[in-house]
């Protein structure tokens, strides 16, 4: 039987206006968010506020988290339109500031690296002045796909860690620790990208083992950190071990301080791409 959800995890369901014209604009440019995906907790608000986090070739992923929403399935051709289509919505919505993530896409021969460089190019095209977050896969950590991001040059590259090294292979059992880190850093030495990277809590880990994995992308030049509770979306999917209390928070941001990470959002509700614009 699954714990009930504390109170100080759950939000309200936000339908008015605003959220209202971003889903039609979402689904004018044919487009998918991890907001919905995901079911991430943090719609409502973000939607609220003319935002969304774009969810990038298709809606099946090659790979099967056992955290994760997203359907694990063979994912769909790529929609050759589609980086036209968030450019258009970014333009639609006045986006200063807009995050793009994917699926897994393991299919593909460079991960889906060049169709993350066409959306970051059409973006730049029309809107030239908002800054472009993406949030990756780890492509295998091949060299080539690394190099097509850093030649598309996004603003911030984020690849999320998720998990301790040693709940890493539970919760992700087709990605490797190691080669995320060697994704960020390899990121960081070879250009002045902002890196940033995210770690879900709730799944059995000690502090000691949180501490090990801040200072584990510190060592790599992870520049923003973001930490928020893991909510297991179906009793498919890992179950929660433990619901970090709100005053617990406040441990781990010391905890980071002390690492050494100076940028970081961590909180109950924290997500990857939770307010993003105010982080960077």
């Amino acid at each position: 039987m699954r714990e009930r959800l504390p109170e100080y995890l759950k939000r309200p369901i936000i339908d008015t206006e605003k959220t209202r014209t971003v889903r039609k604009i979402l689904k004018a440019n044919c487009l998918n968010t991890v907001c919905e995906n995901a079911r991430c907790p943090n719609k409502g608000e973000c939607y609220a506020k003319n935002t969304a986090t774009f969810l990038i070739m298709g809606n099946n992923c090659t790979r099967n988290c056992r955290y994760c929403n997203i359907t694990c399935a063979k994912p769909e051709p790529l929609d050759p339109n589609e980086p036209k289509n968030i450019a258009k919505a970014v333009k639609d919505l006045g986006l200063k500031y807009a995050v793009i993530t994917s699926v897994t896409r393991d299919d593909l021969p460079d991960g889906g690296a060049e169709h993350f460089a066409q959306c970051i190019k059409e973006i730049r095209e029309i809107c030239p002045d908002t800054k472009i977050e993406i949030l990756t896969p780890d492509f295998r950590n091949k060299k080539d796909s690394l190099d097509i991001i850093l030649d598309a040059h996004p603003d911030v590259f984020n690849h999320n860690i998720e998990a301790t090294k040693e709940i890493f292979k539970t919760a992700r059992p087709q990605g490797n620790y190691d080669d995320s880190l060697a994704v960020l850093k390899y990121i960081k030495e070879n250009s002045d990208i902002i890196t940033k990277s995210g770690l879900m809590i709730g799944l059995s880990e000690t502090y000691e083992q949180i501490r090990q994995t801040m200072t584990d992308l510190h060592n790599v030049g992870c520049d923003i950190l973001t930490i928020g509770q893991y909510i297991q979306p179906s009793k498919e999917h890992l179950p929660v071990a433990k619901y970090y209390k709100p005053e617990e928070y406040e441990i781990l941001k010391t905890l980071a301080s002390e690492v050494g990470i100076k940028h970081h959002q961590i909180g109950p509700l924290v997500r990857s791409s939770y307010n993003a614009a105010q982080l960077l």
